[in-house]
């Protein structure tokens, strides 16, 4: 049986919710790179804006999407880019599986620094700051660190059914998973 095409995705965008109007107008804010990380090819593949099309091709053709608020978030970016429903696409948001154990939100940060000892690189006002300066292999490097953290985020999950979080008092916490 071929191993199913399981991609971890990410993408980071050219403007903030402030410089497009606010958060209901996510579609606008433009993606300056997107990144996934296919578990059949066993390797990162990094898109540009030039390129959206074989992204959201890659999505459309993969048998899971996993990501962390991509759903809410990375899904809407590209919808500016297609007519295509992105959110049919078999998909595993780890932050709204997340918010359903816990009834609030939480950070990838969150959750990597407590299961993982290790934190994000940057944040995506710092991506939307190196893409005005036209840095766009900060941006690339930093969006692949986020799909590996996502990635193990996700596969310590699966091995342990739960994964660990700081919450707001810095206290870590545990979250069972069902992933």
């Amino acid at each position: 049986m071929p191993e199913k095409n399981i991609i971890y995705f990410d993408l980071e965008t050219q403007k903030s919710a402030a410089e497009v109007g606010g958060w209901d107008r996510i579609r606008d804010m433009r993606m300056s790179v997107g990144v996934t990380y296919s578990k059949v090819r066993q390797r990162y593949e990094i898109y540009d804006e030039s390129r959206v099309n074989e992204l959201i091709d890659e999505i459309l053709k993969a048998d899971l999407v996993i990501g962390f608020n991509h759903l809410r978030f990375d899904y809407e970016v590209l919808h500016g880019y297609t007519v295509l429903d992105l959110s049919q696409a078999p998909t595993l948001d780890l932050m709204l599986e997340l918010q359903k154990t816990l009834n609030h939100r939480i950070s990838l940060d969150a959750v990597a620094t407590a299961t993982l000892g290790s934190e994000k690189t940057a944040e995506g006002l710092q991506a939307i700051e190196w893409f005005k300066q036209k840095e766009f292999l900060k941006i690339a490097e930093y969006c692949c660190f986020d799909v590996k953290i996502t990635k193990l985020v996700h596969e310590y999950g699966c091995a342990h059914q739960e994964v660990f979080y700081h919450n707001k008092f810095g206290t870590k916490m545990s979250a069972a998973v069902d992933w």
